[in-house]
């Protein structure tokens, strides 16, 4: 988007928040780049220049405005909703591969070359891998120079950097202070020491509008206890992390989810938000999702009840499917007793002194090496789950931030067990595919036949194709129209 010079100038006088994000502004004259929402006074147009990343304007030689904090704004949805290799590139990026693995593995995970790599992502966000790790490692910092009370030194490696003086360096040059200065400008009650060490109270922006009842709702009354739960108003739950374990509570507000990160490694910092923000979504355009399905009249309604549904998702893709299995022709309390079991039994235990949360949920090698004559399930769904946590387990099934949702819809239909509603359950959650589709399932074929809509599955799935590419955002629709607890806020 950031090569349409007129849209994109216009979207900047008009402070449109809804591009945050999508492009960033960056101005000719006081060499400081924004987000289109920054509430200074527009440059002049021929003071503007766009780029596709913060990491491109900081290339360029642009250091973020203070003001709108471009640093801060939601991710671009193009790489949530795509699968092609700069948008898998995207999200292992988001997920710290390029910190802990370098851009090697970072292309290894991705089955190209680095040049390759580096080559596609230099044409379509102006930086290479390295500088987008880089800008993300710099916003990481300053959510601990901000958040925490931690030597700044510490600061440095938590965020990823391999020196203090490239963490000087870094911040200095993208936020025009030094890390002592962007402490020191914070009023002195935000000095204060967390409550319990290691963990930090975060803001996650998101685009207007969003709806929390049925992305809230879903979490809570699907939750697995141990590793799940409502308290408080707030999700809660166990994460599995690259240097060790967390705890997260996330709860709606108007304009932000709250969020509130326990972690055993503060280098997860950024994995655990990253992974928080796809759970919920945060990425999406609502705006676009539901100009799209307003276009068919029979779901205009519903999309004008509750604008800005997002699709709830995972913190981790593995776990997902072992639960859509677990859930197999069975009532949501009955998949969560199931899923309880194998938790209690195979789990990793955690402690959590603020609730209830006790293990975090099991690996694929440890579910692979339980007896399948121990799982207590009928023998076909046994098979099918022992099937998975196998191919999960020895790496020849990946359903990672990295994966090709064909490739990997097509190796889950070939497991035995799996048909299309399995498949595309994981695909709309787990690879977090916008525009995976359940024409077979019960809730959906009620919901259309309620609302007017062709029921068999062959006809609905005809009807959908003005939906696409968010038919994943039209089943959340179709689901709501239900008084299943999923659809609502617990109290």
């Amino acid at each position: 988007m950031h090569t349409d010079r007129e849209h994109c100038v216009r979207a900047v006088q008009s402070k449109d928040a809804r591009f945050d994000g999508w492009f960033f502004t960056a101005v000719l004259t006081t060499r400081i780049y924004c987000r289109p929402s920054c509430p200074v006074v527009p440059p002049k147009p021929e003071n503007m220049t766009f780029y596709a990343s913060a990491a491109a304007c900081q290339q360029a030689g642009f250091r973020a405005c203070k003001r709108c904090r471009p640093d801060t704004s939601p991710g671009s949805p193009e790489w949530s909703g795509r699968a092609d290799l700069v948008a898998r590139a995207m999200r292992l990026i988001a997920d710290g591969v390029v910190d802990r693995e370098g851009v090697p593995g970072l292309a290894a995970r991705l089955g190209y070359s680095t040049r390759q790599v580096e080559r596609h992502l230099r044409a379509e966000l102006g930086a290479g891998p390295l500088a987008l790790a880089r800008a993300q490692r710099a916003q990481t910092a300053r959510v601990l120079i901000e958040t925490t009370r931690l030597p700044l030194a510490d600061v440095a490696f938590a965020a990823g950097f391999s020196s203090v003086r490239s963490f000087n360096d870094t911040v200095r040059e993208v936020f025009a202070l030094s890390p002592t200065e962007l402490r020191a400008r914070l009023p002195q009650h935000d000095h204060a020491a967390p409550a319990t060490p290691g963990t930090l109270q975060l803001r996650l922006p998101f685009r207007a509008p969003l709806h929390p009842d049925n992305l809230f709702g879903h979490l809570a009354a699907t939750a697995v206890p141990g590793v799940e739960e409502w308290r408080d108003g707030a999700y809660r739950r166990t994460l599995r992390l690259p240097y060790g374990h967390g705890i997260v509570a996330l709860a709606p507000a108007p304009d932000h989810v709250a969020c509130r990160l326990t972690l055993g490694d503060l280098r997860d910092l950024t994995v655990a938000i990253s992974r928080c923000r796809r759970l919920l979504d945060l990425d999406a355009d609502p705006v676009a999702v539901d100009d799209q399905l307003r276009t068919d009249p029979l779901l205009a309604p519903l999309v004008d009840k509750a604008p800005g549904r997002r699709v709830p998702r995972t913190v981790d893709e593995a776990e997902f499917a072992v639960r859509a299995v677990l859930g197999q022709q069975v009532s949501t309390a009955a998949a969560r007793t199931h899923a309880a079991r194998l938790v209690t039994a195979h789990g990793d235990p955690v402690e959590d002194p603020a609730g209830g949360l006790t293990h975090l949920f099991p690996e694929p090698a440890a579910l692979a090496a339980v007896d399948p004559a121990a799982l207590a399930m009928p023998g076909t769904r046994r098979a099918t789950l022992t099937g998975l946590v196998g191919r999960l387990a020895d790496g020849s099934l990946h359903l990672g931030v990295e994966s090709d949702w064909a490739e990997a819809r097509a190796t889950l239909l070939a497991l035995p067990g799996f048909g299309p509603w399995t498949v595309e359950v994981i695909a709309m959650r787990a690879l977090g595919d916008p525009d995976a589709f359940l024409p077979t399932d019960l809730g959906v074929r009620t919901a259309a036949r309620r609302l007017g809509l062709p029921a068999t599955p062959a006809a609905l799935t005809a009807r959908a194709a003005a939906w696409r590419p968010w038919r994943a955002y039209a089943v959340q629709h179709l689901w709501a129209t239900d008084s299943h607890p999923i659809n609502s806020l617990p109290a």
